[in-house]
């Protein structure tokens, strides 16, 4: 089985900084792999380990994310033979539609992918979309809130959570499931598996080597911090139905 698993660098929250104007300061921020993604990654592996074959990351991302050394090291150190990633400055503002287009076009460069793993969401804008969008764009089973995989007989059993339960669903392969950060533990990686992730194979494409005229079907116009108010300190003792009114009457003025 030959797997791709779906990956996107995202800025650390505790180094992004606020202007006044509330706009976002990344200038100075510390990037990581985004937790979902490494849920992906995880699942990807275990997957692996249970059926043989073969796992590569794959990124689309601005130059500086997807040639990072430590961030190569990062996500290699945590089991996958080998990395691609599309290397494009444009690529820094891609939506999720433009994101999938570039994602469906290096995987058909890569070749003979029996399943596409992507995370719920984003560690940042978390829009939920590029998983669906690219099992759309790719024609191909696609399932999200997918909670435990099973291989059986070239298939899988995969569990999805629904809001009353959770849906048993067979899938044929090739395939996209998107997973949910409940499906697993990321393993951690030790100090042998980071030297080790330095000899992994890491190949960078571009936009032209892909073949994908990239488009994007939405205009960002903001992203402002929300503004910071001071805690009420309002503190209210006992638990008798006075106290529940009195806690009724603080909300309703914050209404």
């Amino acid at each position: 089985m030959k797997i791709v698993s779906c990956y996107k660098s995202v800025p650390d929250e505790e180094t992004i900084k606020v202007k006044q104007d509330g706009t976002l300061d990344f200038s100075t921020a510390d990037w990581k792999i985004g937790q979902y993604d490494l849920n992906a990654v995880e699942a990807g592996m275990q997957l692996v380990e249970m059926t043989g074959g073969e796992m590569v990351v794959l990124t689309a991302a601005a130059a500086n994310l997807a040639e990072n050394s430590k961030l190569r090291k990062a996500i290699l150190s945590r089991g996958p033979s080998s990395m691609v990633a599309v290397s494009d400055d444009r690529l820094a503002d891609a939506d999720s539609y433009a994101t999938a287009q570039v994602l469906k076009a290096a995987i058909k460069k890569i070749g003979d992918v029996d399943l596409i793993i992507c995370g719920e969401g984003s560690g940042d804008i978390y829009s939920q979309q590029v998983g669906s969008v690219l099992g759309n764009l790719m024609s191909v089973p696609t399932v999200n809130a997918v909670s435990n995989i099973e291989f059986n007989n070239s298939k899988l059993i995969v569990e999805r959570s629904i809001e009353d339960g959770t849906e048993v669903l067979e899938v044929n392969l090739p395939a996209v499931l998107c997973v949910t950060s409940d499906i697993n533990t990321p393993r951690i990686a030790g100090m042998k598996d980071i030297l080790s992730a330095g000899k992994k194979p890491a190949t960078v494409w571009n936009l032209d080597d892909v073949k994908v005229n990239m488009l994007n079907a939405c205009e960002k116009i903001s992203i402002l911090a929300p503004e910071q108010t001071d805690r009420k300190k309002i503190i209210l003792e006992g638990n008798g139905d006075e106290n529940i009114q009195t806690l009724y009457g603080h909300l309703r003025k914050l209404v």
